[in-house]
């Protein structure tokens, strides 16, 4: 309209639209009508072009290119929000904890991090997750499936991301640098977990103890005890160990392996703990 106006609004909303078509498409939002239906996978939608969009997932096609790393998209405006980490733009800022975001959508999901609410939830598990794509990915663990394949190593990986984190131990690039004493991870939640060392920040609480651990997998380990659970067995004795690392040092009593050396003496030792009590020996 060239007056600027928007005679068609919607009654249940209020929304106004310059066209009708506009105002007819909005009220499917209210409705929960998709009139376009996927030929491949019955999965509707709102427009014919969202259809059009959805369909490029059955066929490849990603005719929307990167121009700084070649990354194809399906839709020009999931090409726009990748464009924004090259330039490294975060313009959405949480209001609890002034971080920065790249997009609006990504500013939706961190702030359920503050909020709790998880509102995508597995069917076979009942696991909840803050996004859609968080559930998408913890699916696979179902399915087994691992669409992501590293070509120097054929490892499969359920997403992108992962398999990005993963291609940089064939490298040895470390780009994620501790500010504080230069030391380099391959991934940012390596980095993460690391500061948390300089920082004494223990996030992770058990439940029944209210001990306090850096990382969610020093919890896990943790919580074995209070259960009671052994779930690694020596193939040889049948001992039972509530941790991995346990089971391993124990193997090395069938196995004679003495990993751990002195440099004074050469004298071996299974654990590291045993070789660090035997230096003392010599250091007086």
């Amino acid at each position: 309209m060239h007056t600027g106006g928007k005679p068609y609004t919607c009654e249940v909303c209020s929304k106004g639209f310059t066209r009708l078509s506009s105002l007819q498409v909005h009220q499917q939002i209210h409705t929960e009508e998709n009139p376009f239906t996927c030929e491949v996978c019955s999965k509707g939608f709102r427009t014919s072009s969202s259809l059009k969009s959805h369909q490029k997932i059955h066929t490849g096609e990603k005719p929307y290119t990167c121009q700084v790393c070649s990354k194809g998209f399906i839709t020009s405006s999931k090409l726009k929000r990748h464009q924004i980490i090259h330039t490294g733009e975060k313009p959405y800022k949480c209001q609890v904890c002034s971080k920065g975001l790249a997009s609006h959508i990504n500013l939706i999901v961190h702030q359920r991090t503050h909020t709790g609410e998880k509102p995508f939830t597995c069917e076979l598990c009942y696991q909840g997750f803050k996004s859609y794509s968080d559930l998408k990915r913890h699916q696979m663990i179902h399915t087994g499936e691992k669409p992501h394949s590293c070509k120097v190593c054929s490892k499969g990986f359920t997403s992108f991301q992962a398999l990005r984190y993963h291609q940089l131990t064939h490298t040895g690039e470390k780009p994620y640098t501790c500010k504080l004493c230069s030391k380099g991870f391959s991934q940012p939640s390596g980095l993460q977990e690391h500061q948390r060392i300089h920082t004494g920040e223990k996030p992770f609480t058990c439940e029944v103890c209210a001990k306090g651990f850096r990382t969610s997998t020093q919890r896990k380990r943790h919580q074995i005890i209070h259960t009671g659970e052994k779930p690694y067995t020596c193939q040889v004795c049948c001992k039972e160990f509530t941790l991995r690392n346990s089971l391993k040092v124990h193997q090395r009593t069938h196995t004679g392996e003495q990993p751990f050396r002195c440099e004074v003496c050469l004298k071996g030792f299974r654990r590291s703990s045993n070789l660090k009590n035997h230096q003392l020996i010599h250091t007086g």
